[in-house]
């Protein structure tokens, strides 16, 4: 949370500082993956990689510029919080013992769930092909994305994204930490779902647990294909509504395979065949 910024500034310079704050720990930690995946070890990794070919240097500039945009959009949501919170409109708490230690971590797992649930339908209300020009069209335009997509929005969308936050702490009890952890987990599976590359083990999207969540594969397949894996962390509701890529799992083990000496050749996103 950014709140002693705005105690301590005016309003403008805290929406610059907190956007350069947003913007500077998702470029920590996309900068981080990118020097590894796509720079330095690149060679490396080359065996996980989900689509063979690599996206242009204009689209990780597209990337670059929008994040900036959406850590903008984000910061000034940040400070509408802040005067919510100042109003007694909300129902933020900054003592765990009001609500205990149990209760902060069900709020940060339950906190998760809403917002998988909302960024499923609203993921798919945004590719209907009324809004999808308007709101979704900027993020798509990296169809093959690197970490530097995972905050690459239009304005309007990264308004629409970062929604559900304002709308929790309004009805919900929330501690600054479990909003904070929210902030991480979401980053993070926002850097996984966009990084290019497979890292989970092979067969987890067919174990018991793992099959609940999704993959670096799961997204990526979204950005090249665009009609399927509406998901975010979870994969509740594309199992339940049929919207997973019918080859998904099979998609996923192709790729794990790669690195395997007997496989020589494996299907790529398309279904063509490719040299791994």
């Amino acid at each position: 949370m950014l709140f002693p910024i705005y105690e301590k500034f005016g309003l403008l310079p805290s929406w610059a500082l907190g956007s350069l704050l947003v913007f500077a720990r998702y470029a920590l930690f996309a900068g981080i993956s990118f020097l590894v995946f796509y720079l330095i070890w690149k060679k490396n990794w080359l065996p996980f990689r989900i689509q063979e070919r690599f996206p242009p240097w204009r689209k990780i500039r597209h990337e670059l510029i929008h994040s900036l945009a959406t850590a903008g959009v984000f910061a000034a949501l940040g400070i509408g919080i802040y005067f919510l919170y100042r109003a007694g409109y909300t129902r933020l708490y900054t003592e765990i013992e009001t609500y205990g230690w149990a209760y902060l971590l069900f709020s940060f797992f339950l906190l998760t769930v809403i917002h998988d649930t909302y960024f499923y339908w609203m993921h798919r209300l945004m590719h209907h092909p009324r809004l999808f020009g308007l709101l979704h069209k900027v993020h798509h335009i990296s169809n093959n994305p690197t970490p530097w997509a995972s905050l690459s929005f239009h304005p309007l969308e990264a308004m629409v994204e970062i929604g559900i936050v304002p709308l929790a702490v309004l009805v919900m009890p929330l501690h600054p930490l479990a909003l904070f952890a929210f902030s991480i987990w979401s980053l993070f599976f926002n850097l996984l779902g966009h990084l290019g590359y497979e890292l989970f083990p092979r067969g987890f999207v067919r174990h018991p647990v793992g099959k609940w969540f999704n993959t670096s594969t799961h997204h990526n397949m979204h950005h090249s294909r665009s009609n399927c894996n509406f998901g975010l962390y979870y994969n509740f509701w594309d199992r339940l509504l049929g919207t997973n890529a019918t080859d998904y799992e099979q998609t996923f083990d192709a790729i794990k395979s790669r690195h395997s000496p007997s496989i020589s050749r494996a299907p790529d996103l398309q279904g063509r065949t490719q040299v791994p």
